[in-house]
């Protein structure tokens, strides 16, 4: 029993690699659902040792076949290997048959190879898509802020796939073409009583350009009146201005306070100099004593000359209280 039991074993694993190796089953489907030259036996057998999985292939295959799309397995097998989405690929070419989109297999793999889902792309380009553009702000000449929102309607633009730009791209551009509308607008009643001012100039600026997306149509879906930058403008440069002008009038303040410390010290100063003057007057008067060159009949007239003084300026000052 044990005899028999080592030789079923070896023929079971012999089978087991042999119908591994060589999918008869999955040829034998080949065979009978493609039509024209089919998948050898050889070709199946070559994809195990190269790793690609024959299923996913002749699957595709078959599918593609069914469909009308002139496609052979080799290039299927190249594409899995240079790590594509077999799949996808033939999904969008069935796709772009049915909606008499011209589209290569060689195209649609560069796109898938790409980054890009070349499935959704063909949709996309049969059935467009809205991209709505967040709030994009904008003055006016008159001042006025404007904050307007725009739908983007967009279809994939299957030539410009593999290196176009994308959304971003477009949203950006967009946005940017409203401020310039915006912007170059006299008023901002001109921009909300005809809004597709906005839309025409932007949509004539070919803002697609470069891109993998065709722009349909440019639609301003809200747009709302937002502050008064110019009067706010004005507001911060009239403050600026006063900041300025008080500045300029503390600094003539404080050379005025300065030239007029200098001019009470200069005042001091002369008094200082009358006074010592003053007090130099009886020396002198004391010597001209000693010398004869003033009598005591001058001294006396020099006294009433200080007596009738000070009585004026009694006279003329009633406050004042006399000596």
């Amino acid at each position: 029993m044990q005899e028999l039991l080592i030789p079923a074993v070896i023929v079971v694993v012999v089978l087991f690699i042999f119908f591994y190796f060589v999918p008869l089953g999955l040829w034998v489907t080949a065979q009978v659902s493609i039509k024209g030259p089919s998948v050898s036996i050889i070709q199946l057998i070559f994809m195990r040792i190269r790793k690609v999985p024959p299923s996913l292939v002749i699957n595709a295959l078959i599918t593609g076949n069914k469909a009308g799309i002139p496609i052979t397995a080799n290039e299927l097998e190249t594409h899995y290997m240079a790590g594509g989405n077999i799949n996808n690929v033939v999904k969008a070419l069935i796709s772009a048959d049915k909606a008499n989109i011209p589209l290569a297999f060689n195209n649609a793999a560069a796109i898938d190879l790409a980054g890009r889902d070349v499935a959704d792309a063909v949709q996309l380009s049969v059935n467009p898509r809205v991209i709505n553009t967040p709030p994009v702000a904008a003055v006016a000449k008159d001042g006025i802020q404007l904050i307007a929102k725009a739908r983007v309607t967009v279809r994939a633009n299957i030539a410009q796939l593999v290196g176009g730009a994308g959304e971003d791209t477009i949203l950006a551009r967009v946005g940017e073409g409203i401020v310039t509308t915006i912007g170059s607008s006299k008023s901002h009643k001109a921009v909300l009583e005809n809004p597709d001012m906005i839309s025409k100039t932007v949509l004539s600026k070919g803002l697609d350009a470069g891109t993998a997306f065709e722009i349909l149509s440019i639609d301003i879906a809200d747009i709302d009146i937002g502050k008064n930058i110019g009067a706010e403008l004005q507001i911060d440069q009239a403050n600026a201005d006063l900041k300025v002008a008080n500045a300029r009038a503390e600094e003539r303040r404080a050379m005025a306070v300065a030239e007029e410390q200098e001019m009470k010290a200069k005042a001091q100063d002369a008094r200082a100099l009358v006074i010592l003057a003053e007090a130099e007057i009886p020396k002198a008067m004391a010597e001209a004593f000693r010398s004869g060159n003033l009598g005591i009949m001058d001294y006396y007239k020099i006294k009433n000359i200080e007596a009738d003084t000070d009585m004026r300026d009694s006279i003329s000052k009633p406050g004042r209280k006399k000596k």
